[in-house]
């Protein structure tokens, strides 16, 4: 991992060139108090952003720690050459035009290429970014307006987008920012590396990623790794769910999205939690800086109306977060501040009667959070201070902040209106001990994702990587079954046929009860290619002989069907080795009962998977009906994966499709593979 802190924290900041972008950093760093001397080079300028300018980088005094790049993109591989040679720490290329310009000017690859090769191992950011503000020391490589401000400590925000950086900056949430970066089309440090590097400074609590691409997955595996040795949580952001959103990313920033099921599974794997939107970020951000993870979902809530005590917990579906029963010394406690006309419960309508004593106000908080739970969330909404006199909510700031002293529990206040929540109370909550939240769903989210990240979980084994199969070909389900046969996967006995003689005597050879197929056809039930003999194998020969095919397979009818699954692994070469269970037969697409992991995974993390499925309460039966072999199942998995990590250079696809499941074994009736040809 190459080392950034010069480039990240520096001392000496250069700035090459002279435009309004340019003379905008030096003007930030002027701005923010940057305690080290800033060089603006500019060959006819002699000030930028009110700075006296260097003619060449050859006059400046010292190598700088860091410099920002603002010419255009061919100037930017003879500087990036330059700063190499005189030994700077790093630089930003904020020129466009590189790799993830390539469809529009035809040598965008070629430049990114000479780019590189003029860096070498100095570390540079983007091209094609703004680069990075670093609120902790005042630096900024940032050519534009900001809305954030001097820090000691705070999280850390990654994005390949300059302008999603720039609207974080923005917020005005009580989120305490140390770092915002941006990577740009990472052609030669990416998220993972950028985010280390975050992470290893130990002013940082926490990190967010937006995410448009993955890039180098053993560098994401990295970044998982030292996140947890150092105890700093992450959170993502991940483009690419919608088609639209793919086709952005590639364009924008040169980027393979992969699929959204590899995206989530190798997210899931990494520890990394995920949410699904901005603001979600923000929240999750802000409740991991001040109380880092959490032990559990189990949580409180308490507001002085019933509306928002049902809301909240109708919110709350969906969220992995749960509500429990009030226990007999939260009730007493309860009882004694609220007396007996209050109706306990948890969410909690405390009433208005209390507000404004504080006492009794912080007995209640305090009784509520005094129970097993890990965090109290107290729904507050602000009066408007342009039109309202918000005195009155004085009590509240005492009031939690004293039940939060008393229990040593965190409590967060939480608006269901993000516009009932200005910065200034933000700041205010926090100063009384609390974590301010905006919105009851970014709230909730928040809670989940923090809970999620604070239970155990051991290091992940390396992701099987995926390859570049080439020259790939579909094997007949025959070869398919025999090839996973041979790994361990359970087949029907069969024979193949490829004349009308020879399926006579293979179906004499089976007996039934037995099943026809056509070999050929992708899609054999909907073209007919299928025929049942369970006793009259004649009427199954004369179908047979109506398919339109060349060759038959005469297989063991399986029965005692509990249920059917699907097992799948699909190369994303953007996440590895996508392993897909879900709901099988015909049922696949209709109840779209799926889930998914990355390969390899462990027997239990395989169990886990099918006991998340819808049909799983089928498979260990269900209203008295006997169920499946839940072992034979995961055997059966297992056997796949073996065959995948054989031949992982070569492998596109492997589906068996159904799986049908019964009381004592899992047997694959129909499977398909696609593999290449080279090694």
């Amino acid at each position: 991992m190459p080392d950034l802190s010069r480039l990240l924290q520096p001392k000496s900041i250069a700035v090459i060139g002279g435009g309004a972008w340019c003379a905008s950093v030096v003007e930030q760093c002027r701005k923010m108090g940057f305690a080290g001397p800033v060089w603006p080079v500019h060959p006819k300028r002699t000030e930028v952003g009110g700075v006296a300018a260097f003619q060449r980088l050859e006059d400046l005094p010292d190598a700088p720690d860091a410099a920002f790049i603002g010419v255009n993109r061919n100037l930017t591989i003879d500087t990036v050459r330059h700063l190499r040679e005189r030994g700077a720490g790093g630089a930003v290329c904020f020129a466009s035009g590189f790799r993830e310009a390539q469809a529009e000017t035809g040598d965008g690859g070629d430049l990114q290429a000479q780019l590189l090769d003029a860096a070498g191992d100095m570390p540079i950011i983007g091209p094609n970014c703004y680069g990075f503000i670093n609120y902790l020391d005042g630096a900024l490589l940032w050519p534009d307006q900001h809305g954030g401000r001097r820090a000691e400590r705070g999280v850390a925000v990654l994005t390949q987008s300059s302008n999603m950086a720039i609207n974080i900056t923005m917020q005005g949430r009580g989120l305490p920012l140390a770092y915002v970066a941006t990577a740009g089309n990472q052609a030669q440090l990416g998220l993972a590396e950028i985010g280390t590097a975050l992470l290893e400074d130990d002013r940082v609590t926490a990190l967010g990623l937006h995410v448009e691409g993955v890039g180098d997955l053993r560098a994401f595996e990295t970044l998982a790794h030292r996140a947890r040795a150092l105890g700093k949580p992450i959170v993502a952001l991940k483009a690419g769910r919608s088609e639209q959103a793919q086709a952005a990313a590639v364009s924008h920033t040169a980027s393979l999205t992969g699929s959204d099921a590899g995206a989530r599974a190798l997210l899931k794997r990494l520890g990394i939690a995920q949410v699904e939107s901005l603001p979600a970020l923000l929240e999750t951000l802000k409740l991991l800086h001040f109380t880092g993870p959490l032990p559990s979902n189990r949580i409180v809530s308490m507001s002085c109306s019933g509306g928002e005590a049902s809301l909240m917990a109708d919110t709350a579906i969906g969220h992995d977060v749960t509500f429990p029963t009030l226990d007999g010394a939260q009730r007493q406690g309860l009882r004694d501040a609220l007396g007996p006309m209050v109706a306990l419960a948890n969410p909690l309508d405390y009433h208005t009667f209390i507000w404004t004593d504080v006492p009794r106000m912080a007995a209640t908080f305090g009784a509520m959070l005094g129970g097993d739970v890990s965090i109290g969330c107290l729904i507050a909404d602000f009066p408007r201070e342009d039109r309202c006199d918000p005195s009155a909510w004085d009590c509240i700031y005492h009031a939690g902040e004293e039940a939060s002293r008393m229990t040593g529990k965190p409590l967060a206040l939480v608006a269901t209106l993000p516009d009932a929540m200005t910065e200034a109370v933000a700041e205010r909550i926090i100063a009384s001990g609390m974590v301010p939240l905006l919105g009851l769903d970014e709230a909730l989210t928040a809670i989940s994702a923090a809970a999620w990240l604070g239970q155990p979980r051991p290091d992940p084994a390396p992701l099987l990587h995926p390859g570049e199969p080439a020259e790939l070909h579909t094997l007949s389900e025959a070869e398919a079954k025999a090839e996973l046969a041979a790994h361990g996967v359970t087949i029907p006995a069969a024979k193949r046929a490829e004349t009308e003689t020879a399926l006579t005597e293979a179906v004499r050879e089976i007996c039934a009860p037995l099943v026809i197929k056509a070999e050929g056809l992708a899609h054999k039930t909907e073209a007919g290619g299928v025929a049942f003999a369970r006793d009259d194998t004649a009427a199954a020969l004369a179908q047979a002989a109506t398919m339109p095919c060349e060759s038959w397979l005469v297989e063991e009818m399986i029965d005692g069907t509990v249920a059917e699954l699907l097992i799948g692994v699909t190369r994303d070469p953007a996440h590895g080795y996508v392993l897909t269970l879900a709901a099988g037969g015909i049922l696949t697409e209709i109840m779209g009962d799926s889930t998914s992991l990355l390969l390899p995974a462990t027997e239990d993390e395989i169990a886990q998977a099918l006991n998340s499925l819808r049909i799983a309460k089928v498979l260990r039966g269900y209203r008295g009906k006997p169920g499946a072999d839940m072992a034979a199942i995961a055997q059966a998995v297992l056997a796949v994966q073996s065959y995948v990590a054989a031949h992982a250079g070569r492998l596109e696809e492997v589906e068996i499709n159904p799986l049908i499941c019964t009381e004592t074994r899992a047997v694959a009736v129909d499977a398909l593979i696609t593999i290449g040809g080279n090694t």
